[in-house]
């Protein structure tokens, strides 16, 4: 599947898989119709009906643990955004602790952070170019800032330390997970096992042409609603159904200067 299928509304997605899917199933109905004539006609007639469920159970597992794929990195990337959110939560609650003045920068390096992250990282992870290359340098210099030596405060600094440190982890998490796909590798051969049945539907039907047709326009409609549901998921971070920035926006501080 191509980035701009990806990037589509779901109803755009939806009229470009259904139409690709029931082409393939006109394109299979029409050249076994033609193929269909004398001899060939009662070889095709041979082929057992039993070949149906058969095919049928195999491109129903592949469309479970295809999906099961899709589910699971979805299920990643939710959890890292929430870790990252709460963690950056701790932060902002544990610099309550410390003197006015490392408060106040803190917070500050905190809402650069989350701004940096909801308007460059999420864009970036949308399109799949995030990287781990560069560290984020707000939550390093907000690192740095609470490693150094604190008076009267050793608890609340080990606090912040761990919260910053389950921050960054969470972050790299999200970015891995950003890259995760369904390869074109699975949509081929998902693609080569429903051919393979709206084939087998059309040569044991080939004598029927009105039964041959609902036949294969039902497959394909199951066909067509599985790969859009796969499709629409695919990408935690792109299209119209992925994952936003709203934890972390919710959880960032104030700006003291727009007050």
């Amino acid at each position: 599947m191509s980035d701009w299928v990806h990037n589509l509304p779901v109803t755009a997605m939806a009229l470009v898989v259904f139409g690709f899917t029931y082409l393939l199933a006109a394109a299979a109905l029409m050249a076994v119709t033609a193929l269909a004539t004398g001899e060939r006609a009662r070889s095709f007639k041979a082929i057992s009906p039993g070949l149906l469920p058969v095919l049928g159970i195999i491109f129903g597992l592949f469309v479970a643990f295809t999906a099961a794929q899709v589910w699971s990195d979805s299920d990643r990337a939710n959890t890292a955004v929430s870790h990252e959110a709460s963690a950056l939560r701790a932060v902002v609650l544990l610099a309550a602790g410390l003197p006015a003045e490392k408060q106040a920068k803190l917070r500050g390096l905190v809402r650069d952070y989350v701004e940096q992250a909801a308007n460059v990282e999420w864009p970036m992870m949308a399109r799949q170019t995030a990287s781990l290359r560069a560290s984020p340098p707000n939550l390093v210099e907000a690192l740095q800032l609470v490693i150094a030596p604190q008076e009267g405060q050793p608890i609340a600094q080990r606090e912040l330390i761990a919260a910053l440190q389950s921050a960054l982890d969470a972050r790299r998490q999200r970015i891995i997970v950003s890259q995760a796909e369904v390869n074109p590798v699975k949509w081929f051969c998902l693609y080569l096992l429903a051919i393979c049945e709206m084939l087998a539907i059309a040569l044991v039907h080939c004598d029927n042409r009105l039964a041959s047709a609902l036949a294969l326009g039902l497959f394909s409609t199951g066909v067509a609603a599985a790969v859009l549901l796969i499709a629409a998921h695919d990408r935690p971070f792109t299209g119209q159904i992925s994952i936003r920035p709203e934890p972390l926006l919710q959880i960032m501080p104030n700006d003291p200067a727009g007050r």
